[in-house]
């Protein structure tokens, strides 16, 4: 992480993912995502999300129809 990185709070991290501020604030509790201490708030570095989405995204599967030989 960089200096210049941007932290987000965990709503926007929450409106990034698509989900409830819950998700954030459980991968939080869990140590599953990077976050910075800021006083008694919790910010989280842009770069620790984009690495949460890409290590979290699934690439699809070639299905293969018919009989396996």
């Amino acid at each position: 992480m960089t200096m210049s990185a941007r932290l987000l709070t965990v709503d926007q991290v929450a409106e990034l993912l698509g989900t409830t501020v819950r998700f954030p604030r459980r991968l939080i509790e869990e140590r599953r995502i990077t976050f910075v201490k800021v006083g008694r708030h919790v910010r989280i570095p842009e770069p620790a999300v984009e690495a949460y989405i890409a290590t979290h995204t699934v690439q699809p599967t070639e299905r293969r129809y018919g009989k396996v030989a």
